[in-house]
């Protein structure tokens, strides 16, 4: 039996693929780093031609965007440093006190259905000192412990983050070489439609990352205004904190919303107080799920609401926390390979057959 060259080509193309994926999955791990690196340098890069342009040396353009990126990033991290080293420990002598106002609240209460219902502050109080202090040596044992069972993960997690940046600055000093290099591989009968795909997709994806940035923006200034409102002395620094970090779906909006509830509780001792933040964020994420998200970024990348919602739960469940943060983007590239195969798929002659 013979094959035609259609087919040879065909099965060639279709082994290179399978190839490729075979040394994606057995290589993720080492990947990783890398590929998020790309996409750094990806955002990145806008930044240096604009400065090239303007006649700035390529080596400091690049230096200058990952120093600045390195800079914000330290910033929001510093943001919720001192929240959390200044609230932990007053939960031993706050919570105590907020436990008594509501046995005050609640044992009428539990008292006219015939209920003895009381909270044993006294063994709360015990608790916390426990949990606070007292075992510090025990805390510092296990976490030693925990860091020399899985030390090579700590390890790897710290060379990766130390890796990215530097990857990415080699990068972004090559990006425009890199890039040629790659179109050389593609046959030259493919480059024409080959170099439409990529101008449509880096479209689509820049309007993602201006949505993106927009929606952050929005969400920054929202919590800030609305946690003042409520008289929130930390309203600063945790609206500023949340809104930069709802860039990462679910785990910002929480993270955000555990550091306000532990800022109402200990500024305010009152239930009333707490649930008012508590329905800031819950408006927050109402907000930002029903309309921002699905306007900003799903209009933008040309995705249906429903269809934001599918990639994030979709790609979080395939690929965990490294899906969720590239569930959007990816999207975006799969839409423009979407349009193309409809494009395809309604002039051939399978579509048109029965014409």
């Amino acid at each position: 039996m013979q094959f035609s060259p259609a087919q040879i080509r065909a099965a060639t193309w279709l082994g290179m693929g399978l190839l490729a994926w075979l040394l994606l999955a057995a290589l993720s791990p080492v990947l990783m780093p890398f590929v998020l690196a790309a996409v750094l340098a990806y955002a990145l890069h806008p930044w240096v031609e604009r400065m090239a342009a303007r006649r700035v040396p390529r080596w400091l353009g690049a230096g200058l965007a990952i120093t600045v990126l390195m800079l914000v990033m330290l910033a929001v991290a510093l943001l919720i440093v001192p929240v959390v080293s200044k609230q932990v420990p007053l939960l031993r002598e706050q919570v105590p006190a907020l436990l008594e106002h509501l046995n005050l609240w609640l044992t009428p209460l539990a008292a006219r259905f015939g209920l003895d219902l009381q909270i044993d502050v006294n063994l709360v109080r015990d608790t916390l000192r426990k949990l606070v202090s007292g075992h510090e040596s025990e805390l510092i044992d296990g976490l030693l412990s925990s860091l020399r069972i899985g030390g090579s993960a700590v390890l790897a997690i710290v060379g990766n983050f130390t890796l990215m940046p530097i990857v990415a600055y080699y990068l972004l000093l090559d990006w425009d070489g890199m890039v040629g290099r790659v179109k050389a591989l593609v046959p030259p009968r493919w480059l024409e439609p080959t170099q439409r795909f990529l101008d449509e997709t880096d479209a689509v994806l820049g309007q993602y990352l201006r949505g993106q940035l927009l929606v952050m923006g929005i969400l920054a200034v929202f919590y800030t205004v609305a946690l003042a409102l409520c008289g929130l002395k930390l309203a600063l620094p945790i609206g500023v904190f949340t809104g930069l970090a709802v860039f990462v779906p679910y785990l910002g909006f929480g993270l955000g919303l555990v550091l306000a509830l532990l800022a109402a509780l200990l500024q305010f001792q009152s239930l009333t107080a707490v649930a008012l933040v508590g329905a800031v964020y819950a408006i927050g994420q109402v907000v930002e799920s029903m309309y921002l998200t699905p306007r900003l970024l799903g209009e933008r990348i040309g995705l249906h609401p429903i269809a934001v919602i599918f990639a994030l739960l979709a790609f979080g469940h395939l690929l965990g926390f490294v899906g969720v943060l590239i569930a959007l983007p990816a999207s975006a590239v799969l839409l423009v390979a979407l349009r193309r195969l409809q494009t395809l798929y309604v002039g051939s002659d399978l579509y048109q057959d029965g014409k």
